[in-house]
């Protein structure tokens, strides 16, 4: 409802009109009215989905029955505006489980060129006057989908959580830290050895 009413994006909203409309009025919603609402229950509304989704995975076997059955899933569906260019992003995942929210973004909006490894970021703001970050604006990446990430994987990480910074925090510059637990070289171990290659890779994807 903020979000609306400041005028800061244009909100889709997916489930039942009647649903969405009664929940409104008992939180005293005034401008929900304004969004657009997507009713994953009306085949004719989301069949342009279903025929996307049919594409995208028909080479892995997928029916027609099958992709209108997972069309309807909000997390897929939510996925598939993104990928036709009707939503720029999808805000999920208070109410499912990362692996699920992340399996419908890798099958449909898939992962961006020269990247392999899906991951996360977590962007934080630090109180009014902090002297840490980008005006008090921290990214951290990745705290949620890989636990152990190879030294690839972690650049792509690192090159990903870049272009997060830029594109979401708003930070022109972003400066990576690659973080393990040696001390300017205080510890030698595998894990170290591997944050020192990553950076290396990390440096040779995009050397800004």
């Amino acid at each position: 409802d903020t979000i609306i009413a400041e005028n800061i994006a244009d909100v889709i909203l997916i489930g039942e009109p009647a649903e969405i409309q009664a929940k409104a009025a008992e939180l005293n919603l005034t401008h929900i009215d304004q969004a657009r609402i997507v009713n994953p229950n009306k085949p004719e509304e989301i069949q342009k989905y279903v025929e996307l989704f049919y594409e995208l995975r028909k080479a892995k076997g997928i029916s027609m029955e099958d992709a209108a059955k997972t069309a309807k899933n909000p997390l897929y569906l939510g996925c598939l505006l993104v990928k036709a260019g009707e939503a720029d992003g999808q805000v999920a995942g208070a109410a499912n489980s990362t692996g699920n929210v992340l399996r419908a973004a890798f099958q449909v909006i898939k992962t961006a060129p020269g990247i392999t490894a899906v991951s996360g970021a977590f962007i934080m703001q630090l109180p009014e006057g902090s002297p840490y970050g980008e005006d008090g604006i921290l990214v951290f990446a990745d705290c949620a989908a890989i636990p152990a990430p190879t030294a690839s994987e972690l650049a792509q990480i690192a090159v990903s959580a870049n272009r997060t910074a830029k594109s979401l925090a708003n930070i022109a510059e972003p400066r990576i830290a690659m973080l393990s637990f040696s001390a300017k070289g205080s510890a030698k171990h595998d894990n170290v050895t591997k944050v020192i290659e990553a950076t290396r890779v990390a440096k040779e994807m995009d050397p800004s």
